[in-house]
């Protein structure tokens, strides 16, 4: 709440003209609706916030974990994001610039998303009474999607749906799913997708460059496979990997 009431300070004293552009001055204008119809409640501005900072929290965490899991695994292609990544930064900080030019780190995350969802399904309540084919979905019925299933159906992505084939989005997730947009959507579709798809995607990206800059790794033998899912996929046991230096002197 101090976040929210220091903006609504500074638009009230004049110190600036709009509550902002970013999702908190969306929230902070709907909460300023003078609409009823839109106007967002206190308690569902301070939900919202939670969820935000949460979700981003747990999804970014999911995502990161199981990306180094799959490279502790996959050598080869945690070498080839290596080179891809001492090639566009070298040894400096990421940078906006080059994370939009990680094509191998991009396949990489999509295929550990494919395989390894931070959210296994998703929920959805119809608002009205809809009719698909012959099913007739009365209004205010809830809907599980369960894009893991769909992500791991060998009917969408053929018999070697369980491996790890970074190679599948060589020609990014249009090509790799044919256009079918139900076979891959692990931030939801549609309008109601995640707001914060670009951003998880990002920082796992500045991490993952910062950690192959830095480590060569490899997955423990202490290591045991449970996926469980507690709001997002995670590791039961955690994830152990062996670290080696890249860098002589640290």
């Amino acid at each position: 709440m101090k976040i929210v009431k220091k903006r609504e300070v500074e638009v009230v004293n004049g110190e600036a003209d709009s509550f902002g552009n970013d999702f908190l001055g969306l929230l902070l204008k709907a909460f300023h609706d003078s609409d009823e119809k839109n106007k967002l409640s206190l308690e569902d501005l301070v939900g919202e916030c939670k969820t935000f900072y949460f979700a981003g929290h747990e999804t970014v965490n999911s995502l990161l974990s199981w990306t180094v899991f799959v490279l502790a695994i996959h050598g080869d292609w945690q070498e080839k994001a290596r080179r891809e990544v001492i090639q566009i930064f070298g040894n400096q900080n990421p940078h906006p610039e080059g994370i939009g030019k990680l094509k191998t780190m991009t396949m990489i995350i999509n295929e550990t998303l494919r395989l390894y969802s931070p959210l296994t399904s998703i929920v959805r309540q119809v608002g009205r009474e809809v009719q698909l084919g012959k099913l007739v979905l009365p209004a205010n019925v809830d809907l599980l999607v369960p894009n893991m299933a769909l992500h791991r159906d060998p009917h969408l992505w053929g018999d070697d749906v369980h491996l790890f084939k970074p190679e599948r989005f060589a020609e990014g997730i249009s090509g790799a799913t044919k256009f079918n947009a139900a076979a891959f959507f692990p931030f939801g579709l549609g309008p109601r997708s995640c707001v914060g798809m670009t951003f998880a995607t990002t920082e796992t990206k500045i991490a993952l460059s910062m950690i192959l800059q830095c480590y060569k790794f490899t997955l423990s033998p202490a290591y045991v496979h449970s996926p469980m899912t507690i709001l997002t996929l995670r590791p039961q046991h955690g994830i152990q990997i062996i670290l080696e230096s890249l860098h002589k002197d640290a």
